[in-house]
This record gives structure tokens, sequence and C-alpha cells, in this order.
């Protein structure tokens, strides 16, 4: 590891995986049965950020594992490219999903009965996909470049292995550590795809979805038929997804802009990572504020575990072990015109 402290970083990730991985179960249990009951766009594309936040934090161990053993690599060598791969590809998964739903609930304001006249899940589904192929494709050298070892032309013109100039050490000498102490060689390749990531994967995603935010609020302002708790609840969701992207996101990708011009990787770059690490735990919120199937699905958990209490009653313990969400189904929703119907 590079300045990241045991205390600190393990404590960031309990932190993340104790919060975020009941929240996101609870979050990905409430979708499923939103979508198989009727998917929306937006509910599809909330589906796939949660099961990227809960493969981020089905591998969050391993990164646990390393930092307890003060940066030392006890597993399998292989477990370390291909846990990076699935840590990394998550973190670019969120940036590209929120920039999604930012689209979706941009185009529900601004044209609220083309969009609705227009809105297909399976649009969702194919963006879907399209995000998972390009983070798929983007972080796959993540996993391909532990295990780069180039050869080196020697002065008399032969081919001389780069490890025999001490660059990168074959894999069975390599020193026990995870994706660190970089070649030369590597970081020339590195350091200019970290940069690309920087600029692909997260600026112009969050050009696009300050744009979407900022004209969602500007338009939800001048609408006057909308109630003002919902206003209120949809403009700060805006900003706090906004907040969230720039915290959470920015400063690990600063690092690869520092790395590019350094030419090294910053000593801070770890501890850069533990802000994006905390968007794991910070996305069931956005969930929790966006979606009423999540927000029907706590209640319920509530109402059951209010009923269980006083435990000796049989019948209300029963209750307990019944989450009802046929409650959900029976309530009536009405829209009062286009313009209410997809700005929440």
């Amino acid at each position: 590891m590079q300045e990241c402290q045991t205390q600190l970083c393990l404590s960031v990730y309990i932190i993340t995986f104790i919060t975020g991985f009941p929240t996101n179960i609870l979050a990905f249990y409430a979708f499923i049965l939103k979508v198989r009951r009727k998917p929306t766009p937006i509910d599809i594309l909330l589906l796939n950020l949660t099961v990227s936040d809960l493969l981020f934090l089905i591998f969050l161990p391993f990164k646990m594992q390393e930092v307890a053993n003060d940066g030392t690599w006890n597993m399998p060598y292989f477990l370390c490219p291909f846990s990076g791969f699935i840590f990394y590809m998550t973190i670019y998964n969120s940036t590209l999903f929120l920039t999604a739903v930012s689209v979706e609930r941009y185009l529900g304001v601004a044209f609220p009965i083309r969009h609705s006249l227009n809105r297909r899940p399976v649009y969702a589904v194919l963006a879907s996909i399209f995000i998972w192929v390009v983070c798929f494709m983007h972080l796959s050298i993540v996993f391909i470049m532990p295990y780069y070892n180039p050869k080196t032309p020697s002065a008399s013109g032969a081919d001389v292995n780069s490890t025999e100039l001490g660059l990168v050490a074959p894999i069975r000498q390599r020193p026990n550590v995870c994706y660190e102490n970089f070649s030369d060689a590597q970081l020339e390749i590195l350091l200019p795809y970290r940069l690309e990531l920087c600029v692909v994967l997260f600026c112009v995603p969050l050009v696009i979805c300050s744009f979407c935010y900022i004209n969602f609020i500007r338009i939800l302002m001048r609408l006057p038929n909308i109630r003002r708790q919902r206003r209120v609840r949809a403009i700060s969701l805006a900003l706090g997804t906004l907040v969230v992207f720039t915290l959470c996101f920015g400063p690990y990708n600063v690092s690869h802009v520092v790395g590019m011009v350094t030419h090294k990787s910053p000593q801070w770059r770890d501890l850069a990572l533990l802000l994006s690490t905390f968007n794991a735990c910070l996305d069931p919120f956005i969930f929790y504020v966006s979606s009423s199937a999540v927000r029907n699905m706590l209640g319920d958990m509530l109402q059951g575990i209010w009923n269980c209490v006083p435990v000796w009653d049989s019948s209300r313990l029963r209750k307990c072990f019944v989450w009802r969400m046929d409650i959900s189904q029976t309530k009536k929703v009405t829209f009062t015109n286009p313009d209410e119907i997809n700005a929440l």
C-alpha cells in the first residue's frame, strides 16, 4: 500500500461493508420485486447499480485482508488482479449508472409527454448492457497489467528479458504485494491509460450529470404544480447525487492526472480511493429517496419489526416474518398532470 494507514483504511472498509452490504441487499430485493411486477427504466438502472455495489462489497474483504496484513498479499496471486479488476470496474460502473439515472430524470421533467410516450424498459436494459461492456473493456487492463513483462533490447541488439534488468520480477519471484511497485515499462502504459479512464469514465459523466441535474433543478423550481415536499425531495436528491459523485470519485481520478504529470503514482492515491469506497454505502440513501419501491420495502420491514413486539405473543411473532409487500400493490397512484408524472 502507498499511504494507507492500516487502522484508517481497515476502519473505512469495515464500516463500508457493514453498512453497505445489508442496505444493498434490501435494495436489490426491492428492485427485483418492482422490476418483476412493473419494470421502469429508472428501476432497471438502479437495479444494475445495486448489483455493481454488491459485487464491489463481495470483493471488499480481499482489500481488508491485504490492509490487515500491512499490504502483504498472502492469497493465491491470480486473485490479486481478478479482485482488483472487480474492485475498480464497479467503481466506474457507479459513475456511469449514476449518470444514466440523471439523464432519465432530466428527460422526465424536460420532455414529460414525449418521454412518457417513448419510455421503454428495453432502452434501460440496452443502456445497462452497454455500461457493463464499456467498464469491462476499459478496466481489463487492471487484470492484464500485473502479468505484463516486456522484453527490452540489450546494447548488443539481442532481446533481453526485462526481468534481467530488474524492471519486472517474474511472478514466482514477485514480492507479496498486489497491484503495486510497477516498473517503468508498466507505468509507461498504465499512467496514460489512467488518464483516459479519468476523462472518459469520470469527466464526461460528471459533465453530463451536472448538466442534467442543474437543469432538472431549474425546471422543478419553475413548475408550480408540484407539491413542496416532493419538490424539496427531488432537489435534495439531485444535489446529494452531485456531491456524492464529486467527493467520492473526484479525488481518486485527480490522482490519475497527477500521476500522468509526475510520471509516478502519487503517494496519497490509496487515501483518495477510500472516498470511492464510501460510495457503496451512500448509494442506498439515493435509492431510498429516488425509488418508492425501496421506501415501501423499508416501511414494511419496520412495520414487521414493530409487530413482533412483544415477542412472547405468538400471533404477533408470526407477523415478524411477513413483509406484506401486497400493500404497495393496492395503493392507488394518481398523477395530476404530465409534468408530475416523471418529475419524481
